[in-house]
Protein backbone atom coordinates (compact mmCIF):
# COMPACT_ATOMS: atom_id res chain seq x y z
CA UNK A 1 0.00 0.00 0.00
CA UNK A 2 1.37 3.87 -1.07
CA UNK A 3 1.99 5.94 1.85
CA UNK A 4 0.68 8.73 0.51
CA UNK A 5 -2.51 6.80 0.75
CA UNK A 6 -2.73 7.58 4.38
CA UNK A 7 -3.65 11.15 5.01
CA UNK A 8 -4.10 13.73 7.88
CA UNK A 9 -7.67 14.59 8.78
CA UNK A 10 -7.42 18.32 8.69
CA UNK A 11 -10.95 18.75 7.58
CA UNK A 12 -14.77 18.41 8.10
CA UNK A 13 -15.17 16.32 5.11
CA UNK A 14 -11.88 14.03 6.63
CA UNK A 15 -13.59 13.81 9.82
CA UNK A 16 -16.61 12.97 8.48
CA UNK A 17 -15.13 9.76 7.14
CA UNK A 18 -13.07 9.11 10.38
CA UNK A 19 -16.32 9.32 11.75
CA UNK A 20 -18.35 7.11 9.62
CA UNK A 21 -16.16 4.40 8.71
CA UNK A 22 -16.65 1.86 11.46
CA UNK A 23 -20.24 1.62 10.79
CA UNK A 24 -19.69 0.54 7.75
CA UNK A 25 -16.77 -1.49 8.52
CA UNK A 26 -19.02 -3.19 11.19
CA UNK A 27 -22.40 -3.32 9.56
CA UNK A 28 -23.18 -6.57 9.34
CA UNK A 29 -21.68 -7.40 13.23
CA UNK A 30 -24.46 -7.73 15.29
CA UNK A 31 -21.96 -7.72 18.37
CA UNK A 32 -20.36 -3.89 17.42
CA UNK A 33 -21.74 -1.07 19.42
CA UNK A 34 -20.71 2.44 17.65
CA UNK A 35 -19.44 5.68 19.77
CA UNK A 36 -21.61 8.56 19.61
CA UNK A 37 -21.06 10.60 17.21
CA UNK A 38 -20.50 13.82 18.90
CA UNK A 39 -18.60 11.92 21.50
CA UNK A 40 -15.60 11.39 19.05
CA UNK A 41 -16.24 15.11 17.33
CA UNK A 42 -16.06 16.36 20.73
CA UNK A 43 -12.85 14.70 21.15
CA UNK A 44 -10.88 16.55 19.16
CA UNK A 45 -12.67 20.30 19.84
CA UNK A 46 -10.13 22.17 22.12
CA UNK A 47 -13.05 23.43 23.61
CA UNK A 48 -15.41 20.59 24.58
CA UNK A 49 -12.04 18.50 25.61
CA UNK A 50 -9.73 20.12 28.42
CA UNK A 51 -7.72 17.23 27.81
CA UNK A 52 -6.24 18.62 24.56
CA UNK A 53 -4.62 21.40 26.73
CA UNK A 54 -1.66 18.92 27.47
CA UNK A 55 -2.33 16.71 24.91
CA UNK A 56 -1.37 16.76 21.51
CA UNK A 57 -3.21 14.64 18.78
CA UNK A 58 -3.70 13.79 15.11
CA UNK A 59 -6.08 11.80 13.26
CA UNK A 60 -5.65 9.85 10.11
CA UNK A 61 -7.55 8.36 7.49
CA UNK A 62 -6.13 5.41 5.38
CA UNK A 63 -7.72 5.27 1.72
CA UNK A 64 -7.50 3.04 -1.61
CA UNK A 65 -8.85 3.97 -4.85
CA UNK A 66 -10.98 6.91 -2.92
CA UNK A 67 -12.96 4.76 -0.12
CA UNK A 68 -11.42 4.71 3.32
CA UNK A 69 -10.10 1.29 4.55
CA UNK A 70 -8.52 2.50 7.73
CA UNK A 71 -8.45 5.29 10.36
CA UNK A 72 -6.19 5.98 13.53
CA UNK A 73 -4.97 8.54 15.59
CA UNK A 74 -1.85 9.32 17.39
CA UNK A 75 -1.63 10.52 20.96
CA UNK A 76 1.05 12.11 22.75
CA UNK A 77 -0.21 12.98 26.43
CA UNK A 78 2.46 15.38 28.07
CA UNK A 79 1.03 14.86 31.72
CA UNK A 80 1.12 10.79 31.63
CA UNK A 81 4.60 10.98 29.96
CA UNK A 82 6.44 13.01 32.77
CA UNK A 83 4.13 11.37 34.97
CA UNK A 84 5.73 7.56 34.44
CA UNK A 85 8.60 9.50 32.77
CA UNK A 86 8.56 7.82 29.29
CA UNK A 87 7.99 9.06 26.02
CA UNK A 88 5.24 7.09 24.69
CA UNK A 89 2.78 8.17 21.74
CA UNK A 90 -0.84 6.54 22.36
CA UNK A 91 -3.02 5.18 18.95
CA UNK A 92 -6.52 5.08 19.68
CA UNK A 93 -9.26 4.73 17.39
CA UNK A 94 -8.09 1.97 14.69
CA UNK A 95 -10.12 0.39 13.02
CA UNK A 96 -9.23 -1.48 9.48
CA UNK A 97 -9.87 -3.62 7.10
CA UNK A 98 -8.09 -7.04 6.96
CA UNK A 99 -5.70 -6.25 5.40
CA UNK A 100 -2.03 -6.06 6.59
CA UNK A 101 0.03 -3.57 4.88
CA UNK A 102 -3.44 -1.19 5.44
CA UNK A 103 -2.55 -1.63 9.48
CA UNK A 104 1.25 -1.42 8.44
CA UNK A 105 0.59 1.49 6.60
CA UNK A 106 -1.09 3.33 9.66
CA UNK A 107 1.12 2.36 12.50
CA UNK A 108 4.36 3.53 10.14
CA UNK A 109 2.22 6.98 9.74
CA UNK A 110 1.88 7.24 13.61
CA UNK A 111 5.00 6.20 14.34
CA UNK A 112 6.89 8.29 12.71
CA UNK A 113 4.79 11.31 13.59
CA UNK A 114 5.92 10.37 17.23
CA UNK A 115 9.66 10.20 16.26
CA UNK A 116 9.32 13.51 14.75
CA UNK A 117 7.90 14.37 18.44
CA UNK A 118 10.94 12.89 19.74
CA UNK A 119 9.11 9.84 20.96
CA UNK A 120 10.39 6.64 21.14
CA UNK A 121 7.40 4.11 21.84
CA UNK A 122 3.82 3.40 20.91
CA UNK A 123 1.27 2.10 22.84
CA UNK A 124 -2.26 1.31 22.56
CA UNK A 125 -5.45 1.02 21.95
CA UNK A 126 -5.16 3.92 24.63
CA UNK A 127 -7.64 7.06 24.78
CA UNK A 128 -6.93 11.13 24.59
CA UNK A 129 -7.96 10.57 28.53
CA UNK A 130 -8.36 7.77 30.73
CA UNK A 131 -12.08 8.02 30.71
CA UNK A 132 -11.72 6.99 27.05
CA UNK A 133 -12.36 3.36 25.60
CA UNK A 134 -9.04 1.35 26.05
CA UNK A 135 -7.37 -2.12 25.20
CA UNK A 136 -7.77 -3.95 21.95
CA UNK A 137 -10.06 -7.39 22.68
CA UNK A 138 -8.30 -10.84 21.90
CA UNK A 139 -11.49 -13.35 22.97
CA UNK A 140 -15.06 -13.84 23.14
CA UNK A 141 -16.03 -11.63 19.73
CA UNK A 142 -19.32 -13.49 20.11
CA UNK A 143 -20.19 -11.50 22.92
CA UNK A 144 -22.14 -8.26 22.67
CA UNK A 145 -19.97 -5.05 23.48
CA UNK A 146 -21.01 -2.24 25.10
CA UNK A 147 -20.37 2.03 25.77
CA UNK A 148 -18.08 1.29 27.53
CA UNK A 149 -15.70 -0.95 25.77
CA UNK A 150 -13.92 -1.18 22.65
CA UNK A 151 -15.23 -4.22 20.03
CA UNK A 152 -12.90 -5.19 17.25
CA UNK A 153 -12.74 -7.93 14.75
CA UNK A 154 -10.54 -11.38 15.48
CA UNK A 155 -7.82 -10.43 12.85
CA UNK A 156 -6.74 -7.98 14.86
CA UNK A 157 -4.71 -8.56 17.04
CA UNK A 158 -3.57 -10.97 14.60
CA UNK A 159 -2.24 -7.74 13.05
CA UNK A 160 -0.37 -6.48 15.90
CA UNK A 161 1.98 -9.60 16.27
CA UNK A 162 2.11 -9.98 12.65
CA UNK A 163 3.78 -5.94 12.98
CA UNK A 164 5.57 -6.66 16.22
CA UNK A 165 3.73 -5.34 18.66
CA UNK A 166 4.13 -6.93 21.88
CA UNK A 167 1.94 -6.84 25.72
CA UNK A 168 2.03 -4.12 27.82
CA UNK A 169 -0.89 -4.93 29.93
CA UNK A 170 -4.29 -6.73 29.82
CA UNK A 171 -7.60 -6.33 30.83
CA UNK A 172 -10.53 -8.78 31.93
CA UNK A 173 -14.29 -7.65 32.84
CA UNK A 174 -16.17 -9.73 35.15
CA UNK A 175 -20.19 -11.00 34.32
CA UNK A 176 -22.16 -11.71 36.92
CA UNK A 177 -25.92 -13.22 37.60
CA UNK A 178 -27.43 -10.56 39.65
CA UNK A 179 -28.72 -12.70 42.64
CA UNK A 180 -32.35 -12.67 44.34
CA UNK A 181 -30.84 -11.41 47.65
CA UNK A 182 -27.50 -9.82 48.98
CA UNK A 183 -24.73 -12.79 49.88
CA UNK A 184 -24.41 -13.25 53.69
CA UNK A 185 -20.67 -12.44 52.83
CA UNK A 186 -21.37 -9.06 52.17
CA UNK A 187 -24.26 -8.38 54.13
CA UNK A 188 -22.12 -9.67 57.19
CA UNK A 189 -18.93 -7.79 55.79
CA UNK A 190 -21.49 -4.25 55.28
CA UNK A 191 -22.68 -4.41 59.26
CA UNK A 192 -18.71 -4.51 60.21
CA UNK A 193 -17.81 -1.90 57.85
CA UNK A 194 -20.67 0.09 59.10
CA UNK A 195 -19.98 -0.62 62.64
CA UNK A 196 -16.16 -0.36 62.82
CA UNK A 197 -15.41 2.24 60.70
CA UNK A 198 -18.88 4.67 60.84
CA UNK A 199 -19.61 4.26 57.26
CA UNK A 200 -22.77 4.38 55.56
CA UNK A 201 -24.28 4.39 51.87
CA UNK A 202 -26.40 7.35 50.55
CA UNK A 203 -28.07 8.57 47.01
CA UNK A 204 -26.82 12.07 46.00
CA UNK A 205 -29.36 13.99 43.74
CA UNK A 206 -28.85 14.74 40.04
CA UNK A 207 -28.31 18.34 41.69
CA UNK A 208 -25.71 17.40 43.97
CA UNK A 209 -23.59 15.47 41.71
CA UNK A 210 -23.87 18.63 39.14
CA UNK A 211 -22.38 20.99 42.01
CA UNK A 212 -20.65 19.25 44.43
CA UNK A 213 -19.82 15.33 44.02
CA UNK A 214 -19.02 14.67 40.44
CA UNK A 215 -15.68 16.60 41.36
CA UNK A 216 -15.52 14.81 44.27
CA UNK A 217 -16.01 11.03 42.75
CA UNK A 218 -13.29 12.18 40.46
CA UNK A 219 -11.02 13.61 42.58
CA UNK A 220 -11.75 9.87 44.43
CA UNK A 221 -11.10 8.16 41.37
CA UNK A 222 -7.96 10.19 40.63
CA UNK A 223 -6.55 8.92 44.37
CA UNK A 224 -7.73 5.27 43.90
CA UNK A 225 -6.52 4.57 40.08
CA UNK A 226 -3.01 6.78 40.77
CA UNK A 227 -0.97 3.42 40.47
CA UNK A 228 -2.76 1.89 37.94
CA UNK A 229 -1.13 1.42 34.51
CA UNK A 230 -1.03 4.46 32.39
CA UNK A 231 -3.38 6.59 34.50
CA UNK A 232 -3.07 10.12 34.35
CA UNK A 233 -5.24 12.71 36.92
CA UNK A 234 -8.53 14.63 35.37
CA UNK A 235 -8.79 18.30 35.59
CA UNK A 236 -11.77 19.86 37.37
CA UNK A 237 -12.12 21.11 33.75
CA UNK A 238 -12.37 17.67 31.99
CA UNK A 239 -14.39 16.45 35.41
CA UNK A 240 -16.94 19.73 34.71
CA UNK A 241 -17.36 18.02 30.76
CA UNK A 242 -17.74 14.80 31.59
CA UNK A 243 -20.23 15.38 34.42
CA UNK A 244 -22.52 17.15 32.51
CA UNK A 245 -22.01 14.73 29.44
CA UNK A 246 -23.28 11.17 31.24
CA UNK A 247 -25.33 12.92 34.05
CA UNK A 248 -28.67 13.09 31.70
CA UNK A 249 -28.30 9.58 31.24
CA UNK A 250 -27.64 8.69 34.89
CA UNK A 251 -29.86 6.26 37.26
CA UNK A 252 -28.72 8.18 40.45
CA UNK A 253 -30.41 5.17 42.47
CA UNK A 254 -27.55 3.17 40.96
CA UNK A 255 -24.82 5.37 42.13
CA UNK A 256 -23.99 4.91 45.54
CA UNK A 257 -21.73 6.85 47.49
CA UNK A 258 -20.12 5.85 51.51
CA UNK A 259 -19.10 8.28 53.66
CA UNK A 260 -17.56 8.37 56.74
CA UNK A 261 -18.55 10.01 60.35
CA UNK A 262 -17.00 12.92 59.47
CA UNK A 263 -19.08 13.19 56.23
CA UNK A 264 -15.78 12.40 54.29
CA UNK A 265 -16.76 10.30 50.61
CA UNK A 266 -14.46 7.10 50.55
CA UNK A 267 -16.03 5.28 48.23
CA UNK A 268 -18.41 5.53 45.11
CA UNK A 269 -19.99 3.31 42.33
CA UNK A 270 -20.75 4.28 39.15
CA UNK A 271 -23.07 2.24 36.95
CA UNK A 272 -26.04 2.41 34.80
CA UNK A 273 -28.19 0.22 32.83
CA UNK A 274 -26.86 -0.94 29.18
CA UNK A 275 -27.29 1.35 26.38
CA UNK A 276 -26.29 -1.38 23.41
CA UNK A 277 -29.47 -1.66 21.81
CA UNK A 278 -30.67 1.43 21.95
CA UNK A 279 -26.93 2.81 20.40
CA UNK A 280 -27.04 0.14 17.57
CA UNK A 281 -30.42 1.89 16.58
CA UNK A 282 -29.39 5.11 16.77
CA UNK A 283 -26.07 4.32 14.75
CA UNK A 284 -24.17 6.54 17.12
CA UNK A 285 -26.65 10.09 16.42
CA UNK A 286 -28.82 11.56 18.38
CA UNK A 287 -30.98 12.57 15.81
CA UNK A 288 -33.10 12.48 13.84
CA UNK A 289 -34.59 9.48 15.80
CA UNK A 290 -31.39 8.41 17.71
CA UNK A 291 -32.67 10.25 21.25
CA UNK A 292 -35.95 8.18 20.77
CA UNK A 293 -34.32 4.81 21.15
CA UNK A 294 -32.20 6.30 24.36
CA UNK A 295 -34.57 7.81 26.03
CA UNK A 296 -36.64 3.96 25.56
CA UNK A 297 -33.89 2.50 26.34
CA UNK A 298 -33.92 4.77 30.12
CA UNK A 299 -37.18 5.50 31.15
CA UNK A 300 -39.23 2.80 29.11
CA UNK A 301 -38.25 -0.35 28.64
CA UNK A 302 -33.92 -1.12 29.28
CA UNK A 303 -31.89 -4.18 28.61
CA UNK A 304 -31.24 -7.32 31.00
CA UNK A 305 -27.49 -5.57 31.93
CA UNK A 306 -26.00 -2.91 33.97
CA UNK A 307 -22.66 -1.87 33.03
CA UNK A 308 -20.52 -1.58 36.04
CA UNK A 309 -18.77 1.72 34.79
CA UNK A 310 -16.53 2.63 38.26
CA UNK A 311 -15.68 1.28 41.73
CA UNK A 312 -13.36 3.75 43.47
CA UNK A 313 -11.89 3.54 46.90
CA UNK A 314 -10.13 5.84 49.02
CA UNK A 315 -6.57 4.10 48.50
CA UNK A 316 -6.65 4.05 53.13
CA UNK A 317 -9.65 2.07 53.14
CA UNK A 318 -8.94 -0.25 50.67
CA UNK A 319 -9.79 -4.18 51.62
CA UNK A 320 -11.70 -2.94 54.35
CA UNK A 321 -14.88 -4.66 53.52
CA UNK A 322 -15.95 -0.78 51.76
CA UNK A 323 -16.91 -3.06 48.53
CA UNK A 324 -19.52 -5.13 50.41
CA UNK A 325 -21.07 -1.69 51.37
CA UNK A 326 -21.60 -0.85 47.68
CA UNK A 327 -22.58 -4.51 46.65
CA UNK A 328 -25.27 -3.94 49.43
CA UNK A 329 -27.38 -1.17 48.52
CA UNK A 330 -27.20 -2.33 44.77
CA UNK A 331 -28.45 -5.71 44.32
CA UNK A 332 -32.24 -5.24 45.79
CA UNK A 333 -31.73 -2.37 43.44
CA UNK A 334 -30.75 -4.23 40.53
CA UNK A 335 -33.61 -6.84 41.02
CA UNK A 336 -36.41 -3.82 42.06
CA UNK A 337 -35.31 -2.60 38.23
CA UNK A 338 -35.27 -6.30 36.79
CA UNK A 339 -31.34 -6.25 36.02
CA UNK A 340 -30.49 -9.67 35.55
CA UNK A 341 -26.86 -9.69 34.60
CA UNK A 342 -23.69 -7.18 35.67
CA UNK A 343 -21.04 -6.87 33.68
CA UNK A 344 -17.58 -4.69 34.92
CA UNK A 345 -15.91 -2.71 32.33
CA UNK A 346 -11.85 -3.73 31.98
CA UNK A 347 -9.90 -4.15 35.05
CA UNK A 348 -6.01 -4.67 35.09
CA UNK A 349 -5.27 -8.86 34.95
CA UNK A 350 -2.89 -7.57 37.72
CA UNK A 351 -5.30 -6.22 40.09
CA UNK A 352 -6.19 -8.86 42.60
CA UNK A 353 -7.81 -6.65 45.22
CA UNK A 354 -10.21 -5.00 42.32
CA UNK A 355 -11.14 -8.70 40.85
CA UNK A 356 -10.84 -10.97 44.22
CA UNK A 357 -14.31 -8.85 45.16
CA UNK A 358 -16.77 -10.28 42.82
CA UNK A 359 -15.98 -14.06 44.11
CA UNK A 360 -18.87 -14.55 46.47
CA UNK A 361 -21.08 -13.79 43.34
CA UNK A 362 -19.52 -16.89 41.20
CA UNK A 363 -17.86 -14.36 38.49
CA UNK A 364 -17.48 -15.40 34.92
CA UNK A 365 -14.54 -13.61 33.58
CA UNK A 366 -14.71 -12.51 29.79
CA UNK A 367 -12.95 -10.09 27.27
CA UNK A 368 -9.30 -10.13 27.60
CA UNK A 369 -8.28 -7.06 26.19
CA UNK A 370 -4.59 -6.00 25.78
CA UNK A 371 -2.64 -2.52 25.67
CA UNK A 372 0.22 -3.14 22.75
CA UNK A 373 3.65 -1.99 22.80
CA UNK A 374 6.59 -1.72 20.14
CA UNK A 375 9.97 0.26 20.67
CA UNK A 376 9.59 3.08 17.67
Amino acid sequence: MEKNLVKKVSSRKDLDEFIHFPLELYKDCPQYVPDMEYDVRNSFNTEKNHGLSFTEVQAFIAQRNGITVGRIVGIINSRANRKWNTKIVRFGYFDVIDDLEVSRALFDTVMQWGHERQMTEIQGPLGITDFDKEGMLLEDFDRDSSMIEIYNYDYYPKHMEQLGFKKAADWVQIRVAVPAEVPKRYARVANMSKEMFGLRVRKVSYKEIKKEYGRKIFHLMNEAYAPLFGYCAFSDKQIDYFVNMYLPIADVDMIPIVENDKGELVAAAVTMGSLSQAMRKSKGRLFPLGWWHMLKALKFKHEDTVNMMLIAVRPDMQGLGVNALIFDDLIPIYNRKGYRWAETGPQLEDNVKELSQWKPLNPETIKRRRCFTKMI
